[in-house]
């Protein structure tokens, strides 16, 4: 009985081409995971909108006051996840999902613009940017989590549009 198997040679070059495939694959395949946890962060700051404009709509259209986080979730502050916690069925929105330790350490991979503290809705301003909702940031990533293209991290504005793009700026 003859029997082939397969000669050292035959065996480099199969595993040279599954190396050579996997260092192709692998920088797609983390590109792909990258730009799954932005999308999944851009829909954790959508909800998080949803639930401020129910806060907002039961305190007269005013922002909250709130500190822009905290370092611990021991730290008794009033801080963005404590306050909506009414308002959202899901604690894990404040979950960016590239965040590998700030929401475990915090409970919130988001931070809070406290230069909008107890504004009216309709008298928020940033960097000199006056009523245009759409430039005013509330809410950001703690870190820029997303990389690449953009600006590395998301934003929620005023408008309760949530987007990787900054787009406020010190003059129109």
């Amino acid at each position: 009985m003859n029997r082939r198997g397969f000669t050292l040679t035959e065996m480099l070059v199969a595993i040279a081409i599954v190396v050579v495939l996997s260092a192709i694959g692998y920088p797609v395949i983390r590109a792909g995971v990258r730009a799954s946890h932005k999308a999944a962060c851009l829909s954790n700051l959508r909800q998080i909108g949803v639930g401020l404009e129910s806060y907002l709509g039961e305190h007269g259209q005013f922002m909250p006051e709130l500190e822009a986080g905290r370092r611990s979730r021991d730290e008794d502050l009033p801080v963005l996840e404590t306050l909506l916690d009414d308002y959202l069925r899901d604690p894990g929105v404040f979950r960016c999902p590239a965040d590998q330790e700030q929401f475990a350490k915090s409970g919130s991979s988001y931070l809070w613009n406290t230069t909008q503290n107890g504004l009216h809705r309709t008298r928020l301003a940033f960097f000199g940017v006056e009523g245009d909702p759409s430039r005013i940031p509330l809410v950001i990533d703690k870190e820029a989590w997303h990389g690449g293209g953009g600006s590395g991290s998301n934003f929620l504005y005023a408008d309760l549009s949530a987007s990787n793009r900054v787009q406020f700026a010190t003059s129109d």
